[in-house]
């Protein structure tokens, strides 16, 4: 009986044993068995220096239509979208009261046409009488005063006539060329003043990038930057650059104008569109990672690399500062320098200080690890 009690007890005990060193060894996890992991070694490549701003597309040949005069809308013959030629008649604002000035006008000049043909006559007796020692020089002189101030009169009221009638023309708004027919915030029985935007004419074809680049990088703009205009789903729509860089900054943005010429052959883009312009300042050297061999823990980016510490290779754990996207890979500002080991598989199951093996990389393409990428730049 007492040996079968030794026994259980001597069962009890070892497994006492066995429990309290793997504890230990869980604590210490470089002395545990290697784990085998995949490893990429970081290379310094050409990174482009870009940064990415909103932009708007503006046509390089745009109208604002106002309204010459003052009066209330009677019709209008266009709608957005519509493809108009110069000239064409856009929008009518009512003329009937200056319809009547113009008849008022003309009214009076017929009127004064009468008292230039009266005073004519008058004029042509007075001369014969004067020629004929009938009357006095004063008596012809006082004739001719009378009808050239009847003539000047009538030419006044030509001119008033004149300028009455081309204003006329202004109730009739029409378009001043070729272009596409923008939006139309006004509506039929609006009253209008000059500072009235009707709607916009937009001349298809080529456009203008509109980039508000802030002041601080300002410094760096000059004409000739490489520009790409991306869609919201990063899609490429053009490749250009800049054509102008304002001299002044705007002081409500504390940002500088800067355009970018965009060809629009097909159309394709329109006027207001907003797009993503990437302003590429130039290239620098630094380290890419792929951004997948990241871990985030409380807001900051770490990875993995293996380090030979003489005793072996051991997991590393290093606290990365990331910068700008380069393709599936991000950029290292520190904490990975070229040279470094990275390790891109198995990152979950480490931990700091871990006994790691190296894995040769597969030298065919087909048989390679998926989660194992070379470095493309």
């Amino acid at each position: 009986m007492r040996s079968v009690q030794g026994a259980a007890l001597g069962v009890v005990l070892a497994g006492l044993a066995a429990g309290c060193g793997q504890k230990t060894a869980a604590n210490n996890p470089a002395g545990g068995a290697a784990i085998s992991v995949q490893v990429q070694a970081v290379k310094s490549v050409t990174i482009p220096d870009t940064t990415e701003y909103l932009s708007v597309l503006k046509s390089r040949h745009s109208a604002n239509i106002n309204p010459q005069v003052e009066g209330q809308i009677v019709r209008i013959f266009v709608k957005s979208g519509d493809h108009v030629k110069a000239g064409q008649a856009l929008l009518q604002i009512d003329p009937l009261k200056q319809q009547a000035t113009v008849s008022s006008q003309e009214a009076a000049r017929a009127a004064q046409e009468a008292n230039v043909a009266l005073t004519r006559i008058s004029f042509e007796r007075s001369k014969k009488l004067y020629e004929a020692g009938v009357i006095a020089k004063a008596e012809f002189d006082s004739a001719q005063s009378s009808y050239d101030a009847s003539v000047a009169q009538l030419k006044a009221l030509e001119e008033q006539v004149n300028s009455q009638k081309a204003e006329l023309k202004y109730y009739m708004v029409a378009a001043p060329m070729d272009g596409i027919v923008g939006d139309i915030p006004v509506r039929m029985g609006d009253r209008v003043a000059v500072t009235t935007l009707l709607t916009t004419v937009d001349e298809p074809g080529a456009l203008e990038a509109y980039i508000y680049v802030p002041v601080d990088r300002s410094r760096s703009l000059r004409l000739g930057l490489p520009v790409k205009l991306l869609d919201p789903t990063g899609t490429l729509l053009a490749v250009t650059s800049l054509t102008f860089v304002s001299p002044q900054v705007d002081p409500e943005t504390q940002t500088v104008l800067a355009k970018a010429a965009v060809p629009n052959s097909q159309s394709k883009l329109r006027v207001s569109q907003q797009v993503r312009a990437q302003v590429a300042w130039g290239q620098r050297e630094g380290a890419t990672i792929p951004f997948l061999s990241l871990n985030r823990i409380n807001g900051q980016f770490f990875a993995f690399v293996s380090a030979n510490e003489g005793k072996g290779t051991v997991a590393r754990q290093k606290l990365v500062k990331i910068g700008d996207n380069v393709g599936n890979d991000v950029e290292v500002l520190d904490g990975i320098k070229p040279g470094d080991h990275l390790i891109v598989s198995g990152t979950q199951f480490l931990q700091d200080g871990m006994a790691v093996t190296e894995q040769v990389p597969q030298t065919n393409a087909q048989t390679s690890p998926p989660d194992s990428k070379e470095s493309s730049n």
